[in-house]
């Protein structure tokens, strides 16, 4: 009886240091602006506030196992652990900045029947993740994972209209209590909280479990949703002949679940600042990264290889990729991907002897331009070790999986599957079709980036990747990680001139609106999706293209506004690379060089033509000197941008 005493003592003592009773727990973000609270009575629930405002009334939580077992129901607390973590991560392919301030308060609670509940805030933002410690294998039947709202808001709702999708959807401003649970959208979605912060909830570690999608429900709230695994028609030739099961994932009884995350921050500029989802992905598995090396990307698919001025009939053969390395290695372009056409889809090792891959891979070799190989997934996914094998024979440096189009723990562990396999033969990935970056990427840092976004390969059939689009995207899918939207269109047009052709191309906005894309969209293999005999008749903005960088020592948002205009400043060596966008409006900004700068410097610009209202092709460059003191003021036409290099005079 005396040792029942002792160690009832202790438990209460572990409690009361962790400021948790046996009902509730607090932990709040190192800032101490957000706090959340998590009670444990007949169920879990959690709530957030925000510098001292309700903005997520307490919603419930759980996990359903099957037979009776669901974590979080009539849960029995056992004891808590606190940790407070501070630390600089220094990333192998730095989208945003060199080096990453991981900073958060950690509380983790464990309960009876083998489970524990973690909770990590930063002062953007919250995450909470299901931990399970049971032998053998588990079965997932649902999670329940609420998102209630203490008052009616507005949210961005990139809506879906089921589980298999490119995951490409524009954003319906909607107010939540018109969600209902019919209503379906993928993540991240953005609730603009009225008189508050912007909060965006997505996923992070995202590892052989289904991705999380989001409905509507009850009183202001949003809840997870997800895929079903699917038993039967997983190669999707036909959505009807699909099978599903009723759970969601079986899985491994001790592990750590995707963590559920709730981004906040203050501001708009601040959604395009957030690195929560990288800071929560699991550390590097590969040892030696020296061979991840990003780039800009000569493509062939939007352009439709429409390469003109030539002795040789283009098309899908060794001629016309010969001219696209030769036009790589002339203009500071790393790579060239070869995207569908190269071999038979369905069967890969059918190549078009047309494009006489042994030479092919060898010219590229020769001249120093990386290849990338385009893959169909199911094809790809049958044989990966010997394609991959073949691969590095050809000496080809990455591929870029496609057409995945759903996220079921099935191809949730492919992707993982993908990326150890490609890391093993050092080879870089790019998945298209592909849901949201989930961090996972910190973990393989060979995943270079992902589609998932709405691309300029849209207007080859629809008008919907417009400016409006392109200034509203990067403050919440791309928080989640680098987005391939594949810019760079030599032909622009206002809405009024635009039509969608499919071979012949062209992009909404202004032709200085496609270069800013270059510094305002991250990703670290950046596709230049026009033609190559369009780009060397453009010398000017060839030359802009061939130096920009694909990866930043800082970034600096210097003004911002979702769905407005974004003013954005990146840093990579001595120099600085300036950058605005705006909707369809026209707009003046201001730049104010003292944010960042320091000096005397040579302001290079790429800006919006006094016409460009009626033709996007119109722009001018400039150059000339500026210092710290001034103000770089910006004019933009309708669906406009602004490119700048600012060289430090002393070099």
């Amino acid at each position: 009886m005396k040792s029942k005493y002792i160690v009832l003592l202790l438990v209460l003592v572990c409690l009361c240091a962790n400021n948790i009773s046996a009902k509730e727990a607090r932990v709040s973000s190192p800032d101490k602006c957000i706090q959340v609270t998590i009670k444990t009575e007949k169920g879990i629930t959690y709530s957030v506030d925000f510098k001292g405002q309700k903005l997520i009334a307490p919603s419930s939580i759980s996990m359903d196992l099957g037979f009776g077992d669901v974590l979080g129901l009539n849960p029995k607390l056992t004891g808590s652990k606190a940790k407070v973590v501070n630390e600089i991560l220094k990333p192998v392919v730095r989208e945003k900045r060199a080096e990453v301030l991981n900073h958060y308060n950690e509380l983790t609670l464990s309960f009876r029947g083998g489970y524990q509940l973690a909770f990590r805030v930063f002062n953007d933002g919250m995450a909470y993740r299901w931990i399970t410690s049971k032998p053998g294998e588990i079965t997932v039947y649902n999670e329940e994972a609420n998102f209630a709202f203490a008052t009616n808001q507005m949210v961005y709702f990139p809506e879906t209209k089921g589980y298999i999708t490119a995951f490409q959807h524009t954003y319906k401003y909607l107010p939540l209590d018109s969600i209902t649970n019919e209503r379906m959208c993928i993540t991240p979605a953005l609730v603009d909280v009225d008189h508050g912060p912007k909060v965006a909830i997505t996923e992070a570690d995202l590892r052989d479990y289904p991705g999380m999608f989001l409905v509507g429900n009850s009183n202001n709230t949003l809840s997870g949703q997800y895929a079903p695994y699917i038993l039967k028609g997983d190669r999707l030739v036909k959505k009807k002949d699909i099978k599903r099961a009723d759970y969601l994932a079986r899985t491994t009884g001790t592990r750590s679940f995707p963590w559920r995350v709730i981004t906040i921050v203050d501001n708009d500029a601040d959604l395009l600042n957030t690195e929560i989802v990288y800071r929560l992905g699991e550390p590097s598995k590969i040892k030696n990264t020296s061979w991840i090396k990003s780039g800009k990307i000569a493509w062939d698919w939007y352009n439709a290889n429409n390469i003109y001025n030539v002795d040789f009939r283009a098309g899908l053969n060794y001629d016309t990729y010969k001219y696209y390395i030769d036009f790589a290695a002339d203009n500071n372009i790393e790579y060239v991907v070869l995207d569908e056409g190269w071999s038979n889809t369905y069967d890969i090792w059918d190549l078009n002897e047309d494009m006489r891959m042994d030479e092919l891979t060898a010219y590229a070799l020769e001249k120093g331009v990386g290849l990338i190989l385009w893959v169909e997934w199911s094809t790809f996914s049958e044989d990966m070790e010997a394609l991959t094998d073949q691969f590095v024979e050809w000496g080809v440096v990455g591929i870029k999986m496609d057409f995945m189009n759903r996220d079921d723990q099935y191809m949730v562990r492919l992707y993982e599957r993908v990326a150890e396999t490609c890391a093993r033969k050092q080879l870089m990935v790019d998945f298209h079709g592909a849901f949201k970056p989930t961090g996972i990427r910190r973990t393989y840092p060979n995943i270079m980036t992902y589609e998932g976004v709405a691309g300029l390969e849209n207007c080859k059939w629809a008008d919907y990747a417009d400016p409006e689009y392109d200034v509203t995207f990067p403050f919440i899918r791309m928080l989640a990680g680098p987005a391939d939207y594949t810019p760079g269109a030599m032909n622009t047009a206002q809405k009024k001139n635009f039509k969608p052709i499919f071979n012949r191309p062209m992009g909404l906005g202004t032709r200085a609106h496609q270069l800013a894309m270059y510094v305002v969209f991250e990703s670290p293999l950046q596709m230049l999706a026009d033609s190559p005999t369009a780009y060397m008749k453009e010398t000017e903005c060839m030359a802009f293209l061939s130096e920009v960088p694909v990866e930043w020592d800082e970034t600096i948002v210097l003004d911002a506004k979702l769905g407005e205009y974004i003013v954005i400043a990146r840093k990579r060596g001595n120099d600085w690379y300036l950058a605005a966008m705006t909707d369809w409006n026209k707009r003046n900004v201001s730049v104010d060089l003292s944010k960042f700068t320091n000096g005397t410097f040579t302001l290079e610009e790429y800006a919006d033509g006094m016409n460009a209202d009626r033709n996007g092709n119109d722009y001018k460059k400039n150059i000339r000197t500026v210092s710290t003191d001034e103000k770089v003021e910006v004019k933009m036409a309708p669906g406009g941008g602004w490119a700048a290099i600012l060289r430090n005079s002393a070099n």
